[in-house]
């Protein structure tokens, strides 16, 4: 693999001098062997949190670059669309009618990946009550030939476009419940202040979460944002799927070298009581923070290039068989 350009990399010492005392990582819960919910490190109001200097200097990078103020002026249009109140008294209807309609409107709208899977409290940010039955999760995916760019300024205006995207179709789908008389909420990013949505995702069948900290699904790789939609309507959870991700991200490398600050490490790490794939906080913010989101981990994945995926798929598969075979042996 030939050798990153961006490497080696120095943070601006004006960004390092924001750097608060307490390390993401800590807020995050690395090396916490004892589950507890979330609490926010990113993506909140910047003074109710330890690195919230840091999000602002993300914020003020590259603001004059056209198509990111292009997209940022579209996603805050979006951000201030407001979803109509419930009209009418609330549709009775068994959970496979609900689930069906939904599937079937959802095909109607600009989204890629759609699901549905019960609600968890365990995914709430610390402090934050959700009285909802079900999580209704949609996935849009990146231009792959504008991601792929990454971490140029063409990459992150797409990502701010696609979570455009995404919030716009969460609020399409809570307004068609909210329609038939039953209350939702639109949970949308980067701004996610209830809830992760990763965990959900996963649930609801998109995929295994990678080596790069998201999740890679069949189709789409790592290339997509997530929005959902929270609501009490009687629903079906779509089923989880897997296909052996943690087999392959633990033999590829190939985000693990690209990572300009090195913040991908090649083992499992325990956070919150649970042993998952981790990128370090720390190491990863200030390059990200230079370079518009960078997202060059998610478009380099190999899963994330078009009509990959169900080959690797087709891999993978071969592999465990003939790994059984030799176990019977």
């Amino acid at each position: 693999m030939a050798k990153s350009p961006y490497k080696p990399y120095t943070p601006k010492p004006e960004q390092m001098a924001l750097v608060p005392e307490m390390s993401g990582n800590t807020v995050n819960g690395l090396g916490e062997t004892e589950f507890r919910q979330p609490t926010h490190v990113y993506w909140s109001e910047p003074k109710n949190i330890p690195h919230g200097g840091l999000q602002k200097f993300f914020f003020e990078q590259n603001p004059d670059n056209p198509a990111i103020v292009e997209a940022r002026a579209n996603r805050d249009e979006l951000t201030a669309a407001a979803v109509l109140p419930v009209s009418g008294p609330p549709l009775q209807q068994p959970a496979q009618q609900w689930s069906q309609q939904l599937a079937d409107y959802a095909g109607t709208i600009e989204l890629e990946l759609f699901g549905i899977t019960a609600f968890n409290p365990d995914w709430a940010f610390q402090g934050v009550e959700l009285d909802y039955k079900w999580v209704i999760v949609i996935g849009v995916a990146h231009d792959y030939e504008k991601i792929k760019t990454a971490p140029e300024d063409i990459a992150g205006a797409e990502v701010i476009r696609q979570y455009g995207r995404a919030k716009k179709a969460s609020k399409d789908v809570a307004t068609w419940i909210r329609n038939r008389g039953w209350d939702s909420f639109a949970n949308t990013g980067p701004m996610a202040g209830t809830m992760v949505m990763i965990p959900a995702a996963i649930e609801c069948g998109f995929g295994e979460l990678g080596k790069h900290g998201s999740i890679i699904n069949k189709e789409y790789g790592s290339s997509f944002r997530l929005s959902c939609v929270l609501t009490n309507v009687p629903l079906i959870p779509t089923p989880r799927q897997s296909y052996d991700v943690d087999d392959f991200c633990s033999r590829c490398r190939v985000c693990e070298n690209a990572c300009p600050p090195g913040a991908i490490g090649p083992e499992k790490a325990t956070v919150r009581g649970e042993e998952k794939w981790y990128v370090d906080f720390d190491k990863c913010i200030p390059f990200f923070n230079e370079n518009y989101g960078c997202s060059i981990c998610i478009s380099i994945c190999p899963w994330s290039i078009p009509d990959r995926g169900p080959r690797i798929v087709e891999q993978l598969l071969r592999r465990k068989e003939k790994l059984n075979s030799l176990v019977e042996e």
